[in-house]
């Protein structure tokens, strides 16, 4: 008898749990998170800031409902196989926005969820200017989001952005008091050095995972520096959508700046290459055994 596969939500707990480090790469849509899933990634992380930009041309500053959130993780988690993270904010509110959040975003499909206790509207975790709510509320949006789950193994990423602005002491003390109220990782945002991420592995009695943003507070962090120091994960929020924004300017740029498109093709993704990762194979073998047999059949039925 065909066993049943493991869920993506067992899964990411595993990936987290286990020794060892895992490294989601930030995805923004279905197409990033399918070449992440290509290149052999075990999980992805949906990136704020990214579907912010994607979606709105907008900057990560609470802009995106919930809803909108939601359904955009929904679109990526259906295009993988892998476990896929979503970006809960704030939660959208307070502590009963976020137990509605939780399960939405389960609802999605997606393994595991982010929720930040940064205030209302947030900002991007590497710029300055940021504040926390309160010690307290923070352990109730956690103990909200741990009660909302209706799969034990959705993993709850309570991320605390303290470190700016109280320092590596609340972040422990947050750390610990979120775990009690049933989160499954500390994300401790903003690291600046190895100092500060290997102490709060040491004073965290959990998993704790950091990001690396290139051009943020954190962009000289080496992945296997981090994996040496006990970082049970690392995410990569920005790396796909800065690639990609970086490379439709330089094509747009070079075009413009020649008056034609001879000289770019190694720029591009491949042509066949695209439909294939999109699945156009699937839709001509569905041709085949469905619409091939139809028009033979009109086609004798009109004789």
């Amino acid at each position: 008898m065909a066993q049943n596969p493991i869920r993506k939500t067992t899964r990411l707990r595993q990936l987290i749990e286990r020794p060892g480090m895992v490294v989601m790469p930030g995805v923004y849509e279905p197409m990033s998170a399918k070449l992440a899933e290509q290149a052999g990634f075990d999980a992805v992380q949906c990136t704020g800031a990214g579907i912010s930009a994607v979606y709105l041309g907008r900057p990560d500053y609470s802009m995106l409902a919930m809803s909108d959130m939601v359904a955009a993780t929904a679109r990526i988690a259906e295009a993988v196989d892998i476990p896929v993270m979503g970006d809960g904010d704030t939660g959208f509110g307070n502590a009963v926005n976020t137990w509605y959040a939780v399960q939405a975003f389960e609802r999605a499909g997606a393994a595991g969820v982010n929720i930040e206790d940064q205030v209302m509207p947030k900002r991007c975790g590497h710029l300055d200017g940021k504040d926390v709510i309160s010690f307290e509320e923070g352990v109730t949006k956690i103990r909200a989001a741990a009660d909302a789950r209706i799969d034990k193994d959705f993993v709850i990423n309570a991320r605390t952005d303290a470190l700016a602005t109280h320092g590596i002491e609340e972040v422990i003390r947050r750390g610990n008091a979120y775990l009690a109220a049933g989160a499954s990782m500390i994300f401790v945002e903003g690291a600046t050095s190895l100092d500060v991420i290997a102490a709060a592995v040491k004073g965290i009695d959990g998993p704790v995972g950091v990001n690396i943003v290139h051009g943020g507070k954190s962009a000289t962090l080496d992945l296997a520096v981090l994996e040496q120091i006990g970082v049970a994960r690392v995410s990569l929020p920005g790396i796909l959508v800065q690639a990609a924004i970086k490379a439709m300017a330089d094509v747009l740029g070079a075009v413009k700046t020649t008056g034609s498109v001879a000289g770019i093709a190694d720029r591009l993704y491949g042509f066949h290459d695209l439909h294939n990762l999109v699945g156009m194979g699937q839709v001509m073998e569905l041709e085949k055994r469905y619409l091939a047999p139809l028009k033979a059949t009109l086609n004798e039925a009109a004789k």
